[in-house]
């Protein structure tokens, strides 16, 4: 059993798929996370290995690409006990598809509106407003209440690129987010979020992606980066400091003295 941490210095284990999907911007908001790297061997860890809080990454493999990643269903395992035993856990991309998986939803590989890649602007749903993690961003689109929510003009611009897309979410998951392209943008399954898009992506790592695509136009890539860069770092810095803070919580309940 892991030593926790204070709600001042929360562990975060990160789940790496691959060398080329890291923390990238995240790594300001949790430069101490343990990051564990499936694709150079290590281990999933146990739930009870995971510390304070749990981030899965995205990778090139899809959902049910046991083959070619066989710790996925031990992934899948994991984000299933993490949902619904109470862990702060967020997936992105893959993570997000292996959350909707995991929980019993479903994800169609090679999607037939084909690839979202670049900048795509998330358009959120009433209920994301109260969402822990994602009520920052909502609120820093322009809404200030539910009816504010779904509003033309209330959208994100966030990184994109992926092929795969959720279809089906979990039983009793809150719909969030979606986008003109894939409805399934961002959804919550207990205590655990997914977001199809890339929060954490740089230009520079988004530029690489598109690079490694052949159906990609890199140079368009490139320009949406660049050009919405300033809102893509704040949307970065407003979701994962929301995520430290639903992780913070959860230490300070479980600190808690048990009320007589």
């Amino acid at each position: 059993m892991p030593d926790f941490s204070s709600s001042d210095h929360p562990q975060v284990t990160v789940l790496q798929h691959g060398s080329d999907v890291p923390l990238d911007r995240f790594v300001r908001t949790f430069p101490a996370a343990r990051v564990v790297r499936l694709f150079a061997g290590d281990p999933v860890p146990s739930l009870e290995e995971c510390g304070d809080g749990l981030i899965v990454l995205g990778g090139q493999m899809h959902a049910y690409d046991d083959a070619a990643a066989p710790w996925l269903p031990a992934v899948r395992d994991l984000l299933a006990r993490a949902a619904v035993d109470g862990l702060p856990t967020l997936g992105i991309c893959l993570g997000a598809q292996l959350l909707a998986v995991a929980g019993g939803g479903a994800v169609q590989v090679a999607a037939p509106p084909g690839r979202e890649a670049g900048v795509v602007d998330v358009h959120w749903r009433a209920q994301a407003l109260e969402d822990p993690v994602l009520a920052p961003l909502v609120r820093a689109a322009g809404a200030t209440c539910a009816d504010d929510v779904e509003a033309p003009g209330c959208v994100t611009p966030a990184v994109s690129m992926h092929s795969d897309a959720i279809i089906e979410l979990p039983a009793g998951a809150q719909w969030l987010g979606w986008s003109d392209t894939y409805p399934y943008q961002a959804f919550r399954w207990g205590s655990a979020l997914g977001v199809q898009f890339h929060p954490e992506a740089s230009p520079s790592l988004a530029v690489r992606w598109a690079l490694g695509e052949v159906d990609v136009d890199t140079a368009a890539v490139h320009a949406q980066v660049t050009a919405h860069d300033d809102g893509l770092a704040r949307t970065a810095d407003l979701l994962a400091g929301a995520f430290l803070e639903q992780v913070r919580a959860a230490v300070g309940r479980r600190a808690a003295p048990a009320v007589a």
